[in-house]
């Protein structure tokens, strides 16, 4: 007994020596830095700007510790409230503004005060309450177009179907961006339901749209979450209560402190137990949505299918600094209910989209399903029916990454007032056509894959002094890859083609319809569909 007490003191001891020395560097890191400011206000030859140059150091210093450790101060206490609820004051709308030029509306929200006051894709505002915007950066026009609920602001506005200039008053409003991105039947009996986010009140929406498809008809339900970066984990929580029994245990976290140690159970009543279920993923579902694909892979209450997740399981809480500012920092990271931590192993080796990388077998550990079923660990939600990712040509990424299929949807919409419905809708060879004439006039690199390892060969060959020697071969094979930008836009039409159909179809019926032509060229989700 004796030792067993000596043994508590010293570990005592050792935690509280651990403490104060922690307490010592922090407060020799804050005296230094004191010191630096003051004699920066004290001696620096210029004006300085503190309150920026505070706000850069603290973001500067914590991005030294993850991507997701971030200081905002009281400006931007809207930026905090979109990320949490997905609600703010404002008319609206996408918007893209460049340097010297109006803002253009891209897309305005279905039921926004932007498409109440008549406002359309390709119209441009050239001022706001008077004041000309040219001059403004795209964050300062789009601050001047928020503000409080019920409050006006007046645009004047050149229209893009006939080149009218009018003045347009909006009443601005609380902008919800639903998470629900669309919500239907597929393959007669399927629900669908594609997520893009989990902001607070997003399982209410998913709730009310289940229901809705279960009246239609639906015998199993697939849940899209690929593409999905996660967001409030209290909502991952109540979407799988939905799902399974009340009081199941859907994810725990464990910090440093031991104070953010936790496990969460479901609270609320769920709608289904038992409906087959589907849960799509990639490797950009982070997060939020790895809670949900881990839970339900674990409890054995839906199959995942897809690739493997993106593998962040760091859990943030918000809380609130001096003057009104708030820190979002990393409290802990969260495990599944089998126990396995969805964080990669080694965070600073990952692939070129951020996701996990390779993670050898040596480094992965074991867990067992509620069912008895192995999985794994090692970062990310592996699925259970794996299925390649659909892979674009470049030639396809310049094009999406350049907004060259918006401006041309958007110049469609111009010349069309209504086109056939989502479902229906198709361009015909001469709008294809059409759009190989327009794109070919805006900047993309049109290189082929081919072509840009030809380059980098190129510059090897020249650097090792041996081009001159393979001269005739490398610019023969040169010249049967290039190709000119409408031979390359026709040769990839089969690729190119569905993704302006979709960009039309969003100007002329909003988002969710948009998600219609996406279901008919989705060879990952018919793949998956197919196995499942």
């Amino acid at each position: 007994m004796k030792k067993l007490l000596i043994a508590t003191a010293l570990f005592a001891t050792f935690v509280q020596a651990g403490a104060q020395s922690r307490n010592f560097k922090l407060g020799q890191a804050l005296e230094i830095q004191s010191a630096v400011l003051q004699e920066v206000a004290d001696n620096y030859v210029d004006t300085v700007d503190f309150r920026r140059m505070i706000d850069n150091g603290i973001n500067s210093m914590l991005g030294t510790l993850d991507p997701y450790t971030v200081y905002f101060p009281e400006e931007d206490e809207e930026t905090v409230q979109m990320m949490t609820t997905g609600i703010y004051g404002g008319v609206g709308s996408l918007i893209r503004k460049l340097p010297g030029q109006p803002v253009k509306l891209v897309e305005p929200y279905e039921g926004s005060p932007a498409v109440k006051a008549g406002l359309e894709p390709g119209d441009e505002i050239v001022a706001i309450d008077g004041q000309s915007i040219l001059d403004l950066t795209s964050e300062q026009a789009s601050e001047k177009m928020k503000g409080q609920p019920d409050t006006d602001v007046r645009f004047t506005v050149v229209k893009g179907r006939g080149g009218d200039t009018v003045d347009v008053t909006v009443t601005r409003e609380r902008i919800h961006i639903s998470n629900v991105v669309y919500a239907g039947i597929i393959r007669d009996t399927i629900g669908y339901i594609f997520l893009d986010g989990f902001t607070t009140k997003m399982h209410e929406e998913v709730k009310e749209e289940f229901l809705q498809l279960k009246k239609q008809g639906a015998k199993r339900l697939v849940i899209d979450l690929r593409d999905n970066g996660g967001g409030v984990m209290e909502e991952a929580i109540d979407l799988i209560s939905l799902f399974v029994p009340q009081g199941t245990l859907a994810v725990s976290s464990k910090g440093r402190a031991h104070l953010n140690d936790a496990e969460y159970r479901t609270t609320l009543a769920p709608v289904d137990t038992v409906i087959p279920m589907m849960v799509m993923i990639n490797s950009q579902s982070a997060s939020a949505s790895e809670i949900f694909a881990g839970a339900m892979q674990d409890l054995d209450r839906a199959t995942i299918a897809g690739k493997r997740s993106y593998g962040k399981g760091l859990i943030q809480s918000i809380r609130p600094t001096p003057y009104n500012g708030k820190v979002k920092v990393t409290t802990g990271k969260y495990y599944t209910p089998s126990g396995r931590c969805v964080q990669a192993i080694d965070y600073s080796h990952r692939n070129e989209d951020g996701s996990v990388g390779f993670v050898p077998d040596s480094l992965k550990k074991e867990f067992k399903t509620r069912s008895g079923r192995s999985v794994y660990d090692g970062g990310g939600i592996t699925p259970d029916i794996e299925v390649e990712s659909p892979q674009y040509s470049r030639t396809a990424i310049a094009l999406a990454m350049a907004d060259i299929t918006g401006d041309f949807a958007i110049e469609y919409y111009k010349k069309h007032t209504s086109i056939a419905p989502a479902g229906e809708f198709r361009m015909s060879d001469a709008d294809y056509e059409d759009f190989v004439k327009f794109a070919s006039t805006q900047d993309f690199d049109v290189r082929s894959s081919a072509q840009t390892a030809l380059d980098a060969l190129i510059k090897v060959a020249e650097s090792d002094k041996l081009y001159d020697s393979y001269k005739a071969e490398i610019e023969a094979l040169k010249a049967k890859l290039n190709l000119d930008k409408e031979s390359s836009l026709r040769a990839r039409k089969a690729e190119i083609l569905p993704l302006v159909e979709r960009e039309i179809v969003e100007k002329f019926y909003f988002n969710r319809a948009s998600t219609v032509v996406s279901l008919r060229n989705d060879p990952q989700l018919d793949a998956a569909l197919d196995k499942w």
